[in-house]
């Protein structure tokens, strides 16, 4: 039995009394579909209301849209879907990740450098607000990984740190103020990710730490969310081979499962020994950490069995629909556990009131004035100068007038007219005065590698990095690939000329500019903080961030 009393529920025996009549006037294919938590891929009307008429899922995610129209698409699928449904957006850094009119408050890690847990309770106020107002009742947040090898490709700025205390706190703030607001969190990804160099949207990623490791680490850190009262955990596609052999002697290597589909980490570790009572979900089912582990026909049920209570995104929802079916009339997923997985998915709409209140949608408060100035204080606070060894800030029209500004970064539009983060800085700094030249290598040759010392310094006062390469799925690394011919863009002219390099993303760039001496990491390429940078740079503001990483990545050369 589920004590649907006891935390994070925390229902009145009306409560309870709705989740066990809804489950009871469930049909086999109901039950089924309320265990599938899809992506949505139209806003189409006609296309709502037959996904409600054939699946009766029993939640969705949207990507960011114009407000409207995401409001609209809400509003629909909650006044025709014959029980509440539960509507996720991850709000990891602000309230753009469920509109794109949203505030961008910050990266986690912008909000980790901040050092200011009260930081953690502004961004979780703001994205509750917004994601509130844009129809959402479940965030796909906070990132509660720890970034401890800076070779991540996935966790890096999304992460508070490399600091376990540090993000315990800072993700028990957001949990707090987030469902204090009447939102759901989902605190990810279980059982940690960071450790590993991989990403698992696109390889099975391994948390190798040993089980006491992990206890004095991650364990903590879920821990401390789970006795906030964090609703929900997303069960990553990651696995944790050492635990899962100390939890179950008899697995070989060949069975050790991800997260997702391991019984022993959902119901030994994460319900055993933490206690969650909670509703778990899959992380998405669509990346190869999930679909590379068995053939889908079996995960598919098998993910419920293990533990999990919502199954998140298709490849093929109706074929999905029919695995599950077939998973159960096989045997594969008990009814037991059907009706269990959808008793916790009940209570946490319940515990939401979704049962009770429509869900109210105030425009106004998307992008506001007031949310923009917390995150305008967030940049202020967090951006970090981690090198300045040669004294070259602050920076003076009298003394760097003309300046080179070679931007990286994967974004589009770096050299063009779209507005970029690497344009927009030139815009700031061409605002204060100065004369920019952006190194455009998109056109050289062999020939222009053929330039001497002199000529390069006498047309520059500094040389200005820009780099934006920002966390994302389906990235291998987050390292800075050099232009051709032979890495023309490289600072080679490091000891001829003073050079500055500013990171809006990665925090760890120093291993490729190990020599450069004077550097920032900004780890956020909005508006507030490019303002912010240009502030610094100038003397306006202090540097007042303190690293949430290893900034210099464990290298000797990089603190030279």
């Amino acid at each position: 039995m589920i004590d649907l009393h006891a935390s994070p529920f925390h229902l009145a025996d009306d409560d309870i009394r709705w989740v066990e009549t809804t489950l009871d006037a469930m049909s086999l294919d109901d039950k089924i579909g309320h265990l599938f938590c899809p992506i949505g891929l139209s806003a189409e009307e006609s296309d709502l209301q037959t996904l409600l008429d054939e699946f009766k899922p029993a939640g969705i995610m949207f990507r960011p849209g114009a407000t409207e129209e995401v409001q609209n698409v809400h509003r629909y699928l909650q006044k025709n879907s014959k029980i509440p449904m539960l509507i996720a957006a991850n709000l990891e850094s602000g309230g753009n990740g469920s509109v794109f009119e949203g505030t961008e408050f910050g990266t986690q890690m912008q909000v980790g450098a901040t050092n200011d847990v009260e930081m953690a309770t502004k961004l979780g106020r703001v994205v509750a607000a917004e994601g509130k107002a844009a129809g959402c009742n479940w965030a796909f947040a906070p990132v509660i990984d720890i970034d401890y090898n800076c070779q991540n490709p996935i966790t890096n700025t999304r992460t508070y740190g490399s600091n376990p205390e540090l993000v315990a706190n800072m993700g028990t703030a957001y949990v707090e103020a987030v469902q204090k607001e009447g939102l759901a969190t989902s605190i990810k990804h279980f059982p940690g990710d960071g450790v590993d160099y991989r990403d698992q949207h696109l390889v099975l990623s391994v948390n190798t730490m040993t089980p006491e490791e992990w206890d004095k680490s991650f364990g903590k850190v879920y821990q401390q969310c789970i006795d906030a009262g964090a609703l929900t955990v997303m069960a990553g596609h990651i696995a944790m081979p050492e635990y899962s052999k100390q939890l179950n002697a008899e697995l070989s290597d060949q069975e050790i499962m991800p997260a997702s589909i391991s019984s022993e980490l959902l119901n030994d570790l994460l319900r055993g020994k933490l206690g969650f009572n909670g509703m778990i979900v899959s992380d998405a089912t669509t990346m190869a950490g999930f679909t590379v582990a068995m053939k889908r026909e079996l995960s598919v049920p098998m993910t419920i069995a293990a533990g999990c209570d919502l199954f998140l995104f298709n490849k093929d929802l109706k074929e999905d629909f029919g695995f599950m079916k077939k998973g159960i009339e096989d045997g594969i997923l008990s009814m037991a556990r059907v009706d269990q997985a959808i008793t916790r998915t009940l209570a946490t709409k319940a515990a939401l009131g979704l049962h009770k209140y429509e869900a109210t949608m105030n425009t106004e408060i998307i992008g506001c004035e007031e949310h923009q100035a917390l995150a305008k204080s967030c940049s202020d606070k967090a951006i970090t100068l981690v090198k300045n060894n040669e004294n070259l800030l602050p920076l003076s029209l009298d003394e760097h007038r003309n300046v080179l500004l070679i931007g990286l970064g994967d974004e589009p539009g770096m050299f063009g007219e779209e507005q970029g983060v690497v344009q927009k800085f030139k815009a700031q700094l061409e605002a204060e005065g100065f004369n920019v030249t952006l190194y455009d290598t998109s056109q050289f040759t062999m020939k222009d590698m053929m330039q001497s010392v002199e000529d390069f310094t006498a047309d520059y006062d500094v040389v200005i990095y820009g780099a934006y390469f920002k966390t994302a799925s389906n990235k291998t690394t987050l390292r800075i690939n050099w232009a051709r011919p032979m890495g023309v863009d490289t600072p080679w002219f490091s000891p001829e000329i003073p050079t500055l390099f500013v990171s809006f993303a990665n925090p760890y760039h120093l291993v490729d500019v190990a020599r450069v001496q004077t550097y920032i990491n900004a780890y956020t390429g909005n508006d507030n903080t490019i303002e912010a940078v240009v502030d610094k740079l100038l003397g306006r503001s202090e540097f007042k961030g303190v690293s949430p990483v290893d900034a210099f990545a464990g290298q000797w050369d990089t603190r030279l």
